[in-house]
């Protein structure tokens, strides 16, 4: 039992020694290689800092004009954005070419914008990518008056006089929605000899409800209050397009969806039957220049937002990445296959953001300092070595000095000059591992004090009176 003691005490007396060993190393390593550990997380710095920046804490998105979805639809954006810290600025504007034009220039601050698919062709168009569609917009087309027959445009494309002889607004140019009713008229062949005008979703409502239009063409979502209006106002009617597959077989960034006889409003049984819309879909557009941790970002609020299940869309639907106008970004494509960084899951955003910044920019740095650093102890040992084989040769000069011409009135100086000696061996420190080499030096000096010590002329009294046989 007292064996087991005595070895137990032995072997923590042991390890507490080895850790001061280890812990005085440590601190001598960082006295002598500071500076170059300081240049190496200099290095760290500026890498982290230029190669791979922050992402930045404000970012503006292009929506859309007043009463549209898009408006609604940033406001929930820049509410999951607040949430991670980021300041998300909505822009207003007049639609879908003005927000093209924003992610166009290259010295624009807009670095997002909803755009609908099939509004603007990409060719030509550089420094766009897309971040896949988030939503389904119909296409819808309200009129006054008495009922078409058979309330589908089918009929009213065979009454080409309607068109003709009624006010028609179509959007403002530039628009999504002139564009898309653009689109369905001129496959229709109906794009020219009507009356068309050119006004925005809100005045377009206001002047149809007040009998100033006949007809509206609104490329919206159904939440839009612009839409809504349309919707709950009994004297207008909804157009069903009856060969909606055949348009969207025309137009292929259109889709065909349907409403179930009385979806938008049961007591008023509305529609009357069930009725085919032809959609286009929202497309997330940004500068190809943003960080991709913001882009990131957007997927994942277009996923929680768009991701849900909604009047036309089911569960899961949106994001979607078939059939988008501009090149697929990088980070969707990542997205799409491998969803969100695992630590945007776990960790807030800015931690998440910065542990992956590490990451990324430790791994490259690490394989170029590992090295460097597996190298200081050895630079470490070299350079205490040098400095002892420096005293050495000192010591040596100093010796064949006293040999060739020894005086014996200045045997207090050389004795100054070797306690001077002693002093500056005093000052070294070592590792354990070159604890030998130091007392050798030490010993070295105290041989040369020794014989000058011993004798009247004690270096005088080595040197040979004759030749060496």
């Amino acid at each position: 039992m007292g064996s087991f003691k005595k070895d137990a005490k032995d072997t923590g007396l042991g390890l507490i020694e080895a850790l001061q060993d280890r812990w005085y190393d440590f601190t001598q390593f960082l006295r002598e290689a500071w500076i170059l550990l300081l240049l190496l997380f200099v290095g760290l710095g500026i890498t982290w800092w230029f190669i791979d920046p922050p992402p930045p804490r404000h970012v503006i998105l292009a929506t859309g004009s007043a009463g549209g979805e898009y408006q609604a639809l940033g406001e929930k954006y820049a509410k999951f954005f607040a949430k991670r810290h980021i300041t998300l600025e909505l822009l207003s504007t007049n639609g879908a070419q003005e927000n093209i034009n924003h992610l166009v220039d290259r010295k624009d601050p807009v670095q997002a914008a909803f755009v609908q698919a099939g509004v603007i062709s990409p060719k030509g168009i550089a420094g766009i990518q897309s971040l896949g569609s988030i939503s389904y917009e119909p296409i819808w087309f309200f009129y006054r008056g008495a009922v078409a027959k058979e309330s589908d445009f089918e009929t009213l494309h065979g009454h080409l006089k309607y068109f003709t002889n009624s006010k028609i607004s179509v959007g403002i140019e530039g628009s999504g929605t002139h564009a898309q009713a653009m689109h369905i008229l001129k496959v229709s062949g109906l794009d020219k000899g009507a009356k068309f005008v050119n006004l925005p979703g809100a005045q377009a409502v206001k002047a149809l409800q007040k009998g100033e239009l006949d007809g509206v063409f609104i490329a919206d979502g159904i939440e839009a209050e612009n839409i809504q209006a349309l919707l709950k106002d009994p004297s207008l009617h909804l157009v069903s397009i009856k060969r909606a597959g055949a348009y969207a077989h025309a137009l292929p960034f259109l889709h065909v969806v349907t409403v179930p006889e009385g979806g938008f409003d049961l007591i008023r049984n509305f529609p009357s039957k069930d009725i085919n819309l032809l959609a286009t879909t929202t497309q997330l557009l940004i500068d190809d220049r943003m960080h991709p941790a913001i882009q990131f970002l957007f997927l994942e609020a277009a996923k929680e937002i768009n991701g849900r299940a909604s009047f036309f869309a089911e569960r899961g639907e949106f994001p979607s990445f078939k059939n988008s106008n501009f090149p697929e970004s990088p980070v969707a494509i990542h997205f799409e296959e491998k969803g969100a960084p695992l630590l945007m899951e776990y960790l807030p955003f800015w931690l998440a953001e910065l542990v992956n910044r590490l990451f990324v920019v430790l791994l490259p740095f690490c394989a170029f300092a590992y090295p460097v650093l597996l190298a200081l102890p050895s630079y470490r040992k070299r350079r205490v070595q040098v400095r002892i084989h420096r005293m050495y040769g000192a010591l040596k000069k100093f010796e064949g000095e006293l040999i060739a011409s020894y005086d014996p009135a200045k045997r207090d100086e050389y004795l100054a000059k070797i306690d001077l000696m002693e002093y500056d061996a005093l000052k070294l420190e070592v590792s354990k591992s070159m604890t030998g080499d130091y007392y050798a030096l030490r010993t070295s000096i105290d041989y040369v004090r020794n014989c000058l010590n011993r004798g009247t002329h004690p270096y005088q009294a080595i040197v040979p009176e004759g030749p060496i046989s």
